[in-house]
């Protein structure tokens, strides 16, 4: 994925003019710039998630939710109960609304799966049932089910064909569509001995011929596991979301013992408490509004990552996202665009800036490659030289750009005119005879330290061979990439550019861009290093790629983002796979992860907080009548002890749904420091937690004491 770059004589001779360096990029979709966006809630699926909602009230599935188990169980109790006294309406109504308790539950983890579904749909569509071109040991093909073939088989596709299954091309390139995995239209490159040549069972060739060796499953591949994770078949508890679980728990076993030993205590003070009554207490004091929005949270999260087209394959990934402290970034691509471009040109003592405009203009017409391509485009935006053409010079012999010759040129009118890198050029100059400019090394270096890459223009003409001026080639580096990095740094986040530049390119380059510390000249070697003494320094770390060469690291890392383009290695190795081959995106999974943990956190603090006010709504209800002193704690001023627990309950019950869209689209991110970040969740969420309760359960107290016969 890096290459060492030793000088800037050979900088030119890697470009490859038959085909666009962005060819393998989707070029309809635009990196989503800023902060950590929120998801899209319509109330509608609300309604369409109802039948699902029912379904999991199959206690083997609400087992997995301690808390929202517990309040299934009271809900089956009061009912019983209210069975027993067909007349008592307060029972009646008080297991109608826990019901509704573990009903809202299960529709906000049912509104999240419904939306993965959607997505699974579609994919499922993507799957085809395709009969495979199976290359035998003597040469011949046999037409098999794409269902029967194992790893390690080797499958002809043609133009038009849609590939069978997941592999490395090992012969051949073909153009491919894979529209149906990232939803881009734009066709992409794949090719035999490089890192471009994973292929996804379900994309389309769209030209040429190649042949892929499988490497998955019937069952296993890329797209089924696509379908699994979006649907929420295949996810698993997260370690802090089993961590939250445990403590969840922990907090129903005291509650529920609290409850236990009220009844004696009742009994002595000459009051009776109901069962009804114990479980209405019970629901109200345990975490039921953090219990019921915790799976929902997490999938949201996960599913917040699936629509930026980013797959992760465990809900680990996207918690450690949230809690990364270093990024390693690769600098072509992610931080710069990915070619060098045509920044300025500067002239040799006795020349001007138009004289070395021209000239480079006209030798770049023949030079294919980004670099080229960017000097002519300077010449006539900056320079305000017009656009010229081969086809208007008659007679004029062009010289394209090679590696090498490491030069391009024209020869026209009666000058010989040359662009290229600095060692060519001067060698060109000389063998005609030519003198060199004393400044033109001077220049050159100067554009070196500063991190560029200089070329040099010569032309020879009746005054003989002679250097006119030096192009300044230097990384451009992306907007906002600097402001980005700067919030990053107020998160605490420290950021590493990865390039195997020279240190001195390297050091301008980040400079500029504003990252933290970078790694020039990187091997792979050094990339697992880094990452290594990182870790060590009990730091997370996330890292992209997509070579074979970067699977160590990618594994290694704590997140690991692989690039849909790159290698079946480094796919298998990374922990999550970004459809859109777009290295920055990194950024906004840290930023997606730290929004997942700060929507569990803010939600955790709310559910706590709000039960406060349960207590001043339930036990002056329970026990005011026999100590009347504890009447002062009924600061609410509830119409009547039935009416106070009812209030609570039903207050308990509709929180819930009036949170689900927050748990859905996650707590909006804003960059800033841990703990300005802590002051403002418990501001609102704390807060909010403790004064929503008091208005709420008011309020549906006024509306109970309007009912005849209640109030």
């Amino acid at each position: 994925m890096t290459t060492r770059t030793e000088n800037h004589e050979d900088s030119m001779s890697t470009a490859t003019p038959t085909r666009a360096p962005h060819s393998d990029v989707p070029a309809g979709r635009t990196p989503a710039e800023g902060r950590a966006g929120t998801g899209l809630f319509h109330p509608q699926q609300l309604l369409t998630s109802l039948p699902d909602a029912f379904r999991k009230l199959d206690p083997r599935v609400m087992v997995v939710s301690p808390v929202m188990f517990v309040v299934l169980i009271g809900s089956v109790l009061t009912t019983a109960f209210s069975f027993a006294d067909p007349g008592d309406w307060f029972g009646w109504t008080i297991s109608a609304w826990l019901w509704l308790t573990v009903l809202f539950a299960n529709l906000a983890e049912a509104v999240a799966e419904g939306r993965g579904k959607a997505q699974a749909d579609t994919l499922r569509k993507a799957k085809t049932d395709t009969v495979a071109r199976r290359l035998l040991g003597d040469g011949s093909e046999e037409r098999i089910p794409g269902t029967g073939l194992t790893i390690g088989d080797l499958v002809v596709c043609e133009a038009g064909e849609v590939i069978p299954g997941d592999g490395d091309v090992v012969e051949g390139v073909a153009s491919v569509d894979e529209s149906a995995i990232t939803g881009e239209s734009a066709p992409v490159i794949r090719e035999s001995g490089g890192d471009r040549s994973a292929v996804t069972g379900g994309t389309k060739v769209l030209s040429d011929r190649i042949v892929i060796r499988i490497t998955t499953k019937p069952g296993e591949t890329f797209i089924d596991r696509m379908i699994n994770l979006v649907e929420g078949a295949a996810r698993q508890k997260t370690p802090n979301e089993i961590a939250l679980n445990i403590l969840l728990a922990s907090l129903t076993i005291v509650f529920l013992l609290a409850c236990t030993t009220l009844t004696p205590f009742a009994d002595y003070a000459g009051t009776h408490l109901t069962m009804v009554v114990l479980v209405a207490l019970l629901v109200c004091l345990i975490p039921t509004t953090i219990g019921a929005l915790l799976s929902a949270i997490g999938i949201a999260g996960m599913d917040r990552l699936v629509q930026r087209n980013v797959l992760a394959m465990s809900g680990r990934a996207v918690e450690a996202a949230g809690d990364v402290s270093t990024l390693l970034l690769d600098k072509t691509g992610t931080i710069t665009l990915g070619n060098r471009q045509a920044a300025e040109f500067v002239p040799v003592r006795g020349t001007t800036e138009a004289e070395v405009a021209d000239a480079a203009q006209l030798s770049s017409l023949a030079d294919e490659t980004p670099e080229g391509r960017s000097i002519v485009v300077l010449a006539k935006e900056k320079y305000r030289l017009r656009e010229r053409h081969q086809g208007e010079l008659v007679g004029a012999g062009w010289i394209e750009f090679t590696a090498q010759t490491r030069m391009s040129g024209v020869d026209a009118d009666g000058r010989r005119i040359r662009k290229g890198a600095a060692g060519s050029v001067l060698a060109w100059v000389r063998e005609q005879g030519g003198t060199v400019a004393e400044d033109a090394d001077e220049i050159a270096d100067r554009i070196s330290a500063a991190g560029g890459t200089p070329l040099l223009v010569a032309v020879q003409d009746r005054t003989g061979a002679r250097v006119l001026g030096v192009i300044h080639l230097k990384d451009v580096v992306k907007d906002g990439m600097r402001e980005r990095f700067a919030e990053l740094r107020r998160m605490g986040i420290k950021t590493v550019m990865i390039t195997g530049d020279n240190p001195l390119t390297a050091k301008a380059i980040a400079e500029e861009a504003g990252v933290d510390d970078f790694l020039a000249e990187a091997t792979p070697e050094d990339k697992m290093a880094l990452i290594k003494r990182e870790q060590a320094g009990g730091k997370l770390v996330a890292m992209t790629g997509d070579g074979t060469n970067d699977a160590p690291a990618l594994a290694q890392a704590d997140v690991g983002v692989a690039m849909n383009t790159g290698t079946s290695a480094a796919k298998e190795a990374g922990n999550m796979v970004d459809l859109d081959s777009n290295p920055t995106k990194l950024i906004e999974i840290v930023e997606i992860g730290k929004q997942l943990l700060i929507t569990r956190g803010a939600l955790t603090t709310f559910s706590i907080a709000n039960d406060v006010a349960k207590y001043f709504a339930i036990i002056p209800a329970l026990f005011a009548a026999v100590y009347p002193g504890l009447d002062k704690l009924n600061v609410m001023r509830l119409s009547s002890p039935d009416s106070a627990i009812l209030s609570a309950v039903v207050f308990n019950a509709l929180i819930i749904i009036a949170l689900v869209p927050l748990a859905l689209k996650g707590v909006r991110y804003r960059p800033m420091s841990a703990d300005r970040m802590l002051r403002r969740n418990l501001g609102i969420y704390g807060l909010g937690g403790l004064i929503a309760p008091f208005l709420g359960i008011k309020i549906i107290d006024l509306l109970i004491s309007l009912i005849p016969g209640i109030g």
